[in-house]
């Protein structure tokens, strides 16, 4: 048969009926190692996708976290404009200070910021952020200062109305967000949406810092006074950096800026 194939063509018909006979079972016997190759590959495949997945979450995440912080420095330069603004319109002698404690009984209103003896801070200074007044100090340490928000129960403050000059005392409520006028008659002349500032009366602040504005009146029937219900200007629970008055003996600011 070899010596016939090699030297005549009688048994190429037969040898290519043999081929193509032969081809599907080369590809049922090549099944086996397809699967165990593709499997490898779907393997491979899906630990790639989730090593990326992961990876991506990742950078996600820190992208994400780099967003928050862009977005507190954008806020944080905000408010330092802000605050710049005010005081180019104060025309007093200021100190910037940065609030970096807070008291932590809600009745308490009272914050710690970063400036002391060492920065000429005494006990009464006015303190005020970008939109009105905050407080006073209350105690002074070498490296940092106590301050009573006028929103504490305990405080109160000349004011006036700037629509027509009436005058009254704003009290705290221990409420961030709220203030009462005392000793309002009946029939004063101050309507939703007036304006308070400060009087400058009793020599502790000096007169024209924004106090708060009327948000609602109660008028009792019979009753001699009525209650005013004032909503801060400050930023009360939310300022960071604040500014510190320097005033003189008698009430009145000093000049230049620091």
């Amino acid at each position: 048969m070899m010596g016939i194939h090699s030297y005549t063509d009688w048994l190429k018909p037969i040898e290519r009926f043999s081929d193509k006979a032969l081809v599907p079972l080369h590809w049922l016997a090549n099944i086996p190692s397809q699967l165990n190759a593709w499997g490898e590959l779907i393997l491979s495949d899906r630990s790639d996708l989730e090593s990326e997945n992961t990876r991506l979450n990742q950078e996600n995440l820190i992208h994400r976290g780099q967003l928050q912080r862009m977005a507190e420095l954008a806020a944080e330069n905000l408010r330092l404009r802000l605050l710049l603004n005010a005081t180019e319109l104060l025309m007093d002698s200021v100190l910037v200070t940065e609030v970096i404690g807070v008291s932590p009984s809600p009745k308490s209103h009272t914050l710690i910021v970063d400036r002391g003896i060492e920065d000429n801070v005494y006990v009464g200074q006015p303190i005020l952020d970008a939109e009105g007044l905050m407080g006073q100090i209350t105690a002074v340490f070498e490296s940092h200062s106590t301050a009573l928000l006028i929103t504490d129960s305990t405080h109160a403050i000349p004011v006036q109305v700037l629509r027509n000059g009436m005058r009254s005392i704003a009290e705290g409520t221990s409420d961030y967000n709220r203030m009462r006028l005392r000793f309002i008659s009946s029939t004063a002349d101050i309507k939703k949406g007036d304006q308070l500032v400060s009087s400058g009366l009793g020599g502790r602040f000096p007169s024209g810092y924004p106090v708060g504005r009327v948000i609602g009146i109660k008028r009792n029937p019979g009753a001699n006074f009525i209650d005013v219900e004032v909503e801060p200007a400050a930023e009360m629970d939310r300022s960071k950096y604040l500014l510190l008055v320097f005033t003189s003996k008698d009430g009145t600011t000093i000049g230049n800026s620091q």
